[in-house]
């Protein structure tokens, strides 16, 4: 009987089903804004320890100067950070940290509180064509949501609106879910600004009796943010220290406190700003910069104007900055709000169309002035944004700007920076696509400044020091473009230029296009970049008439000390070949040296002047020197006067050429040459005559 073979036959594979359309449909949702920062901290300034403490003070510094100034106070802003973790190991790469500001300015009503600190971008400023700080509506609350992802702590804020009425104390924590706060305590209090921050520390202790620090009068109305996080205390570059130096630099109307915290993160501690000095960083008092104070730990940045900055006007957008389908969205909005005609919507909605270019307008598209903005056609606004483009308008108003100006920025370089010379610049407001901006430039030279390496940038905008992505800057780029090698500086191709130099950039603008969320570089537009180069260059120009003009003091000087070095032995040679007076002749020598050397004699004003004499023309404005950072020029010992009883005596000359008798003019000193040259010699070419020969103002 035969055995049947049963071929196997190979294993089908189970075929795969690909998800339906209702099945992929059902997976989608919406993602909340909160959601999708939340796993992109970093976009926000998050992204490490160090870090998110200093966008954490950042953002609620900011607010609370933009807060000050709008309710027209004079802000002083405390900060505090305490260590909740000082047993921590050495090696610990982060710590937890509790950072908290105080502001006196007009504090926050009761209802707004959860939508300011609870909800991402939420905010007033993002409307608004006026310079400020903030733009997003996501900075403060972004710090609290970070603090409850890494700590899982509530805010806790103390705001007091009003002086005859409690202040409101509140804990809130976000819900990232739905992009709102949930409160968690919420009461009234006598309780501001909080007591228990005025026994921190000893320094805190002493301020506070001395009725320096959160005195009652001062903050009588108010707000007060905590935040718990994880992070990193470290001074140097990026530092919460430097980011408040820089802050009193370009807002002297402000006064800053600063508690740091008990124990610092030795590694990598950098040094501060060039030329200036760190206290913290030292250990103990050492000199501060000028004006600026610290007591028992805490720093004290003092208000150097007791005036605000000029009051910024919101302005309504450029024709020239509009795009097509912003121009669309606007009609819409002002038909369903206003709906009147579109002669009224180009001159509520824009800024400088008057009502002759309205009507321009309005013919150029073929419609009048009583069309309504609904009847208006897509292919009419099309030619309407065309029109736009052609046409020209004025630049945009600059009352919505408020520059630091030139006499603030040299102030504050002055606090901030030890150097010898300073100079400020600002230039005339500018557009970029409709929007208005304006750049001002500063440099501090020479002084403690290291002069073997390259110079440091200091950027800001709206006032706000931009800490990091340098090289991503327009800023940045506009000092390397700059030809520093015209104003006697070295530059590398393409790099900062090398000496003792620092460089401070501000721009000031409605809208300031930052290239990320977190604000730290400012993009590259031509327009501004323009701007940024040629207010470095009216800057460079001081600086090298400066630098020129010290090294022609300089020239003038050594020049001096030759005259000085031989007039002594040529009046006693006089004296002998005319019989004239030595000493006389020494005087009116050395008087006739001081002539033509008197610009070594010259001393510059602390304008830049020379001092009672003006010789050349100087484009002083905007411009400090200090005298006393001046390296003094260096000369040589001063010669005494020759003592003209004695005779004459000549140089000492080599011992294997002995003086010869019988020679005591130049004349026969050349005769007794030519009969000693063989006549071969007497045909040579004769020497070339120089410079020095000729010059009279030699002898």
């Amino acid at each position: 009987m035969e055995t049947a073979v049963k071929e196997r036959k190979p294993k089908q594979e189970k075929s795969r089903r690909g998800a339906t359309a209702e099945e992929m449909s059902a997976r989608q949702k919406e993602v909340s804004v909160s959601e999708f920062f939340v796993k992109n901290r970093h976009l926000l300034g998050f992204d490490n320890p160090r870090k998110s403490l200093l966008t954490t003070v950042k953002e609620a510094v900011d607010n609370s100067l933009d807060a000050c100034e709008e309710g027209g106070i004079l802000p002083d802003i405390v900060v505090v950070i305490e260590d909740l973790d000082p047993k921590r190991p050495a090696t610990a790469k982060s710590s937890r940290y509790r950072v908290t500001i105080i502001d006196n300015g007009p504090g926050i009503v009761r209802k707004q509180v959860e939508n300011i600190f609870g909800r991402l971008l939420y905010g007033s400023k993002f409307h608004r064509l006026k310079m400020s700080r903030g733009q997003q509506g996501i900075g403060i609350s972004a710090a609290g949501m970070n603090g409850l992802i890494t700590t899982g702590r509530p805010m806790v804020i103390h705001t007091k609106p009003s002086t005859k009425q409690p202040a409101h104390h509140i804990e809130l924590a976000m819900n990232t879910k739905t992009n709102r706060a949930e409160v968690t305590l919420d009461k009234e209090t006598k309780d501001f600004p909080p007591e228990r921050f005025r026994g921190i520390s000893a320094g805190t202790k002493q301020l506070s009796g001395e009725g320096v620090f959160l005195s009652p009068d001062v903050f009588a109305t108010g707000t007060s943010v905590s935040i718990e996080l994880d992070g990193k205390y470290q001074k140097g570059r990026g530092s919460v220290d430097e980011f408040l130096e820089l802050t009193a630099i370009a807002n002297p109307h402000a006064r800053i406190v600063f508690v740091p915290p008990s124990r610092v993160s030795q590694d990598d501690v950098d040094d501060m700003l060039p030329g200036t000095s760190n206290a913290a960083a030292e250990g103990g008092k050492a000199e501060a910069p000028a004006q600026t104070s610290e007591t028992g730990g805490v720093i004290v940045f003092p208000r150097g104007v007791q005036e605000l900055p000029p009051e910024t006007k919101e302005i309504q957008p450029h024709p020239k900055g509009i795009e097509l389908g912003i121009l669309l969205q606007m009609i819409k909005d002002y038909e369903a709000s206003e709906k009147g005609t579109l002669y009224d919507f180009l001159q509520e909605r824009f800024c400088r169309v008057s009502s002759s270019t309205a009507s321009k307008f309005c013919s150029a598209i073929g419609v009048t002035s009583r069309t309504k903005a609904a009847d208006i056609e897509p292919p009419q606004v099309e030619k309407l944004f065309k029109v736009f483009e052609d046409e020209k308008l004025a630049p945009p108003p600059t009352d919505c700007l408020a520059p630091i100006g030139v006499r603030q920025m040299l102030a504050g370089m002055l606090k901030g920076v030890k150097a010898e010379f300073y100079a400020a610049s600002t230039r005339e407001a500018a557009v970029y696509r409709g929007r208005p901006f304006q750049i001002e430039a500063a440099i501090a030279f020479g002084g403690d400044l290291p002069a073997d390496q390259p110079g440091r940038v200091i950027r800001f905008a709206n006032r706000v020091p931009l800490l990091f992505q340098q090289s991503a800057c327009s800023s940045f780029k506009a000092v390397t473009e700059t030809p520093w090698k015209n104003y006697a500086m070295q530059q590398p191709r393409g790099s900062l230029p090398v000496g003792p130099l620092v460089v401070m950039i501000h721009m000031a603008s409605v809208w300031v296009p930052f290239t990320s969320e977190s604000k730290e570089a400012i993009a590259d537009y031509d327009e501004i970049r323009k701007e940024m180069k040629l207010a470095l260059m009216e800057c460079g120009r001081k600086l090298g008439t400066y630098l020129r003009k010290r090294q022609k003091m300089r020239r003038e000087s050594e020049r001096r000390d030759v005259f000085e070095r031989y007039i002594g032995e040529i009046s006693k040679a006089l004296n002998a070949i005319t019989g004239e007076d030595a000493k006389r002749l020494y005087e009116a020598l050395l008087e006739q040296a001081r002539a033509k050397t008197a610009v070594a004699d010259q001393e510059l004003d602390e304008d830049g002047k020379v001092k009672k004499q003006q010789e050349e023309d100087f484009d002083d404005d905007g411009v400090i020197i200090v005298q006393s950072a001046i390296a003094p020029i260096e000369a040589a010992a001063p010669i005494a006067a020759p003592d003209f009883d004695e005779p004459a005596k000549s140089a000492p000359r080599k011992a294997s050429k002995p003086s010869e008798p019988g020679i005591k003019t130049k004349k026969d000193l050349d005769a007794r040459k030519t009969e000693a040259k063989p006549a071969s010699d007497t045909k040579s070419k004769p020497r070339a005559k120089s410079a020095v020969d000729d010059d009279p103002r030699l002898f």
